[in-house]
């Protein structure tokens, strides 16, 4: 199972035993309370070591002290003050301090908010999903989640405060990669909505529609999808509303396909495994919604995640099909694994239509094409509003989660026009995360909106400092960031 690190702040003077960690500048001056200074010194300067952005030097046994071991962490270059420093530097520490089960750790001149960052470096670092993996050893297993951090700051009543909410995020980025890691076998629409009503322990009000709800609203287009899966649709919306009473929302749609084979336009073999990750949209939403309501966010924000499985059975919808969205508009099945937009094109509706919100974006690992153009680095940005289209991009420079605006616009959009219906679903092979996106803005009317195309980021992405496995969770940061910076007074 993960190693969760248990995390505590504390004043600035070490205990003179055990394993430290002491954060050291790029001029190796050491900060003030580090232990056995002149031994650290002959040992950098005999080790060459300069201080570099996360890296690490290991004294084992200090002469003169009572100390294990003392491992020293560069901090880089003073003025690279990039996004998600401190988060990275506490990952880069979990990696260096190994199989400690109580480490102290100097972290100099930090400010609290900055500490708390550097806390959930080390709890994203700590992030296994080995849940069915099985031991011989049990009390090895045991043991391995036995590890803490005392993080010594000069004000750590302050640093505790940020760290509740700092934890409320990294808890959130956890749930978000346990379910993209989580077997399709396991985690069905139906087990996924269930997983989502504990967030009712935090204050959320979570309401679940199965697919005679949907069947009533006339969500012909995400229910045309689920049509040839045994396991049958949900989607769950979730309101936290600590923001002032009558205030519109913001709300963030997540696309939820739990397992996609393509239907009846069968995907090729090789990799479809990964398909169980076709929901990091809505794990995203799922993330950020734990997020703001464990923080206790001054806002108004909804979730809403559309769930559904795409399989190909005899029921399953083909391709010339013809089927109608909740907004009354017809939608041509060109391709049954352009299957996300049909999704959501429902959930958008549905959401923008109950809760009036005043931006909605929705999330959705929705195109291969996205990764051709922007590889595993930055999700696809689309926007028909300026103003939350700069909120994204600056929320991702600050998180290290980053977006790219792409291109909307009339000339893309009569690539989805077609004679026998008001638009297909696909529009080739052409500019296809653009197509896709001009497709789902047909569905949110005038209300600013964005979509992020994460199929390159949710799953499968860059290893970082305090992302090692294969579901990232990427979105959960960003967005509550664009939630503080632009939706709490």
């Amino acid at each position: 199972m993960s190693v969760i690190p248990q995390i505590e702040f504390n004043d600035d003077v070490l205990e003179e035993n055990g394993t430290v960690a002491v954060l050291v500048r790029p001029s190796g001056d050491l900060p003030k309370g580090a232990p056995a200074k002149e031994v650290l010194r002959r040992a950098m300067k005999a080790a060459s070591w300069s201080g570099n952005f996360g890296k690490s030097l290991e004294v084992l046994v200090p002469e003169g002290t009572d100390y294990e071991r003392i491992v020293l962490l560069g901090t880089g270059k003073e003025d690279a003050e990039e996004a998600d420093r401190y988060a990275r530097l506490g990952g880069a520490l979990g990696s260096a301090a190994g199989s400690a089960d109580a480490v102290g750790v100097l972290l100099g001149g930090l400010s609290a908010a900055q500490a708390a960052d550097f806390a959930m470096g080390l709890q994203l670092a700590a992030y296994k999903f080995d849940r069915y993996k099985t031991s011989e050893n049990e009390e090895e297993n045991k043991a391995s989640t036995r590890v803490s951090y005392t993080l010594h700051v000069a004000d750590a009543g302050a640093a505790a405060v940020a760290w509740e909410s700092a934890k409320a995020i990294a808890d959130g980025a956890m749930l978000a990669r346990d379910l993209v890691n989580e077997p399709a076998n396991v985690l069905t629409p139906k087990n996924f909505a269930k997983r989502l009503k504990k967030l009712r322990e935090f204050g959320c009000k979570v309401t679940v529609l199965d697919g005679g709800d949907m069947k009533e609203l006339k969500m012909g287009a995400l229910l045309g999808v689920s049509q040839g899966s045994r396991n049958p649709p949900r989607m769950v919306i979730m309101e936290w509303m600590g923001g002032k009473k009558g205030d519109a929302p913001v709300a963030f749609v997540g696309k939820g396909v739990t397992f996609d084979t393509g239907g009846i336009s069968i995907k090729p073999s090789a990799s479809m495994e990964d398909m169980k990750g076709d929901m990091g949209g809505a794990a995203a939403v799922s993330g950020l919604m734990h997020a703001v309501a464990a923080r206790k966010a001054k806002a108004n924000v909804i979730g809403c995640v559309a769930l559904v499985e795409n399989m190909p059975d005899g029921n399953a919808q083909r391709p010339g099909d013809i089927v109608t969205s909740m907004s009354g508009q017809t939608i041509e099945i060109i391709n049954t694994d352009a299957e996300g937009r049909l999704v959501l094109a429902d959930a958008l509706w549905h959401t923008n239509k109950s809760y009036r919100p005043c931006a909605m974006v929705n999330l959705a690992t929705l195109t291969g094409a996205i990764l051709v153009a922007l590889g595993n680095y930055h999700a696809g940005l689309f926007s028909n509003d300026d103003t939350v289209a700069e909120g994204l991009l600056e929320a991702g420079l600050s998180t290290n989660e980053r977006v790219w605006r792409m291109p909307l616009g009339k000339d893309y959009d009569k690539l989805i026009d077609t004679k026998n219906a008001d638009m297909k679903n696909t529009g080739g092979r052409m500019a296809g995360s653009i197509t896709a996106a001009q497709f789902l803005q047909r569905f949110v009317e005038d209300t600013p909106w964005a979509h992020l195309d994460v199929a390159g980021t949710a799953m499968g992405s860059p290893k970082t400092e305090i992302s090692t496995g294969w579901a990232s969770g990427f979105g959960v940061r960003l967005l509550n960031r664009y939630v503080t910076d632009n939706f709490e007074g």
